[in-house]
Formats: C-alpha cells, structure tokens, sequence
C-alpha cells in the first residue's frame, strides 16, 4: 500500500492581518519540530531580555527564499528561509530576531499605518528596486517592487524610518542584556550591504529609497560603535547552539533547494552530520527512498539516540511502505521528546498506516495529546478525524474536520463540519461547545468575506 506522505516539515498557510511579506495574500510557513526547538532557544534569551515572555512569543519559520523577517502584530517574529540560508552563523541570526522584537515592543506592525497600502516589500525587493530605479530602470523597479508599489514605498518608508532606528537600538540592548555578541548583527548587515553592490547600488541616487530610509552603512557604522562599547562584544558564541544551526540550516537547504544544487554543495565525499540530512531530504524528494534510507541509518549509527534522526528514521521507512517497521524509531522519538506534538503526529499516523485495528487504540491517544498541545497542526486534526471515523465515533470525525478546515482556511466546509459535529454531541459537553466556537467563527468570516467583494 502506498503511503500518504508526511514529511518532517509541514507546510502550512496563514493570513498576515491582511497583509503579507510575500506576493501572495497567505503565506506558507514550514513547522518542523527540530527547528522550532534551535529558534526557540536562540530566541528565549533574547525574548527574556525584551521583557516577554517565551512562552507567549513564537518565532516563525516562513517558506520564502527572499531574504526577509518582519512582525505582523501581536507577538510572533517571522523569518524567511531564504534569511535562514543567507545567514552563516546563529549569531546573525540572533541579531535579526533581537531587532525584529524591536518592533514588537515598539509595537510597530499596529502603529505602522504605510505597511498594508506597501505589503510584499521585504529587506530584498527593497535593495533591488532601489538599484533598478538608480540605473534608470524604471519599468525593471517596478518588476521587482510588483505592479502598484512604487506608489507606496515612500510612504512605507518614510512612516518605518525611525521605527527602524528604534528596533535597531533595541535590538542592540537586548542581545547585551542577553550577553551575546552584536558581531552577528553586523556581519549581517554587511551581507546586505553587499547585496547592495551586487545589484547596482549607488549611495548618489536621489531616489527617494535612499532619502527615506536608514542607509545600511550608515546603520552599520551606528549599530558598530555601539556593539563595539558593549562589554558582550568579545562574549564567545555558544557552540552548541552554532552546531545545531549548522545542522538545521543543512536540513532546510536539503528540503528546500534543487536535489543537483543540493548534492553540489553536499557530495557524497562528504560524510558529516549535516551532509547527510541533506542529502536525505533531497533523496526523498526525488523519491529515491533506498538512498535515503541509507542516508538516514549513517545518522542513526552516529548518534542512536538523537530523536531527529530516529524521527527521519521512520519518517522514510513510512513513506518506503514499511510503517511497521516506522514505529520503533518513531516511537522512541516521541519518547526522547516528551512527545512532541509533530513528532507524535507522524509516529500517529504510521500506527494509522500499518491497518492494524491493534494499533488503533494508541493512536488515538497520541493523537489526542498531540491536538492538545498543539492545536495548530491541521494534518494532526485529520488523522485523528480519520481515527474517530475508523471507531464509529463520527461527531467527533466531524469536529477534527472542522478543526482541520478551518486552520486550512475553508470555512464554508468548516461551518458545515461544525454543524453536523454539534448535531450528534452531548449538548453542554466541551466538544460541543468547540463545535459552536468553529460555526460561530466559520460564519463570521464568512460574512466578513461577502462584505469585501
């Protein structure tokens, strides 16, 4: 039989606020739970510093290869891939993440009233319309900037000016009272700068980009003298933590990125940790499970007990038609994790997978702690629904339905779930309650739909 695929990294969609930093309305973002736990904890010191809490701030990876972060409202930072590519070390990173909770304290994403009219600017497309329009290319500009947004990027960036010296200078404050380093925030800002060069940038253009907003080298030569007197500046990065980038940042390039670039940058001469998950992603992806396998066994021999290797472990093993033999890995790593809520998902669904009525039962368990921890995770929501189903328990089939559906955006189908859920639940009971949450919800943006056409 033939296995419904699930990789390690899931997709899904959200709504910015009805904005975005992409040229789409919804943006995808990749969950994976070996990356969240890195940013989670490169971010808490920083968040702490800030004031937050970490329980309450989520740092969000975003599949797009722009070279981006930004805050939306409330409190979430949201960095690109392509950031996460571009980026060498985690301190750079940790440089962007203490400056874009800048703008979460500041409260910018509310207060800044040009973003919605200049959506889909990220840090990129502004370097490369600015070049565009300084060589004359006016109509080059505006292929980079998106039809409509010449208009709004001065007034986008005229509002944002001093925000950005604010969240420059808070971010600043933050990586000290963190004791880290700011020599990652300017190594990045150098990469920007030279992302400047490489596209045609002149420093004498009076195009209004470049009497808006901050110069990246003037921003780099402030932000510099005041890295330079913090006693952080000679605090040594944490190896640890750079190994885990190194590590996640292979694992996101092998997932991502043409299978032939990643082999290139990844041969099979090389032998190390971070070679061999990308190449298990890449192989994957072509479906060359066989190489896969071996690939991810290399890691499992190298560190039996690492729940991400056991977790990509039987994730191939699942999708090779083997989801008997998926469970042993994959429970041990929901195990080592404590389980995890995406982890449990996937080990969840193999339990699922093998047919067997006697796994049944602790599937339904799993998946249920899983939701609970996570609600957030729709491909959770359908194999417990399908669960429900198999066991005859169909109010219940319906609500994880309409749970699904409506982190997936249909809320036509949602309110329809919902309805039939609340139909056959004990009245007054939770789960009937959850039901008129979703209606209530699926009919109010439903409406809110109707009222924008």
């Amino acid at each position: 039989m033939r296995q419904l695929r699930f990789p390690a990294f899931v997709l899904m969609f959200f709504a910015l606020l009805g904005w975005s930093a992409t040229p789409t309305a919804a943006q995808s973002i990749l969950r994976d739970a070996e990356t969240e736990a890195l940013l989670h904890d490169m971010a808490t010191p920083l968040i702490e510093a800030a004031g937050l809490d970490p329980v309450n701030v989520d740092i969000v990876l975003v599949n797009d290869q722009s070279v981006n972060a930004f805050v939306a409202g409330g409190q979430a930072v949201y960095i690109n891939a392509g950031l996460i590519n571009e980026a060498d070390t985690a301190e750079e990173v940790q440089g962007v993440i203490a400056h874009e909770l800048g703008h979460v304290t500041g409260g910018h994403a509310v207060l800044n009233q040009g973003a919605k009219s200049a959506s889909n600017i990220s840090i990129l497309s502004l370097l490369l319309g600015a070049a565009a329009a300084a060589a004359g290319g006016g109509e080059a500009a505006m292929g980079v900037l998106m039809a409509g947004q010449q208009a709004a990027m001065g007034k986008f960036l005229a509002y944002t000016r001093s925000q950005e010296a604010s969240a420059d200078a808070a971010g600043a404050k933050y990586l000290s009272e963190a004791g880290l380093s700011g020599r990652g925030s300017i190594e990045f800002f150098k990469k920007l700068q030279n992302m400047e060069y490489r596209y045609g940038y002149s420093q004498r253009s009076q195009d209004e980009f470049f009497s808006t907003h901050p110069l990246t080298s003037d921003r780099i030569a402030t932000l510099q003298d005041t890295y330079q007197k913090d006693p952080a500046w000679n605090a040594k990065p944490d190896p640890t933590i750079q190994k885990r980038f190194v590590r996640m940042k292979a694992k996101l390039y092998g997932y991502l990125a043409e299978p032939r670039d990643v082999f290139r940058r990844y041969p099979l001469t090389d032998n190390s940790v971070p070679a061999h998950y990308a190449r298990a992603y890449a192989y994957n992806r072509e479906s060359k499970l066989d190489e896969a396998r071996a690939e991810t066994d290399a890691l499992v021999a190298q560190d039996p007990e690492d729940p991400y290797f056991l977790e990509l472990q039987g994730q191939i093993l699942l999708e090779s038609g083997k989801p008997t033999e998926a469970l042993a890995p994959l429970r041990e790593a929901t195990q080592l994790t404590a389980n995890q809520p995406l982890i449990a998902t996937l080990f969840g669904h193999a339990l699922m997978a093998t047919e067997d009525p006697a796994n049944f039962k602790e599937a339904e368990r799993v998946l249920r702690a899983a939701v609970v921890r996570d609600r957030e995770n729709p491909f959770a929501w359908y194999q417990l629904g399908t669960i429900y189903a198999a066991n005859g328990d169909m109010p219940r089939a319906r609500l994880a339905s309409a749970e699904q559906q409506v982190l997936s955006g249909r809320m036509q189908e949602a309110l329809v779930s919902a309805r039939a859920a609340e139909a056959g639940l004990a009245t007054g009971s939770p789960d009937w309650l959850r039901a008129q949450d979703i209606e209530m919800q699926a009919r109010a943006e439903l409406e809110r739909e109707k009222k924008r056409r």
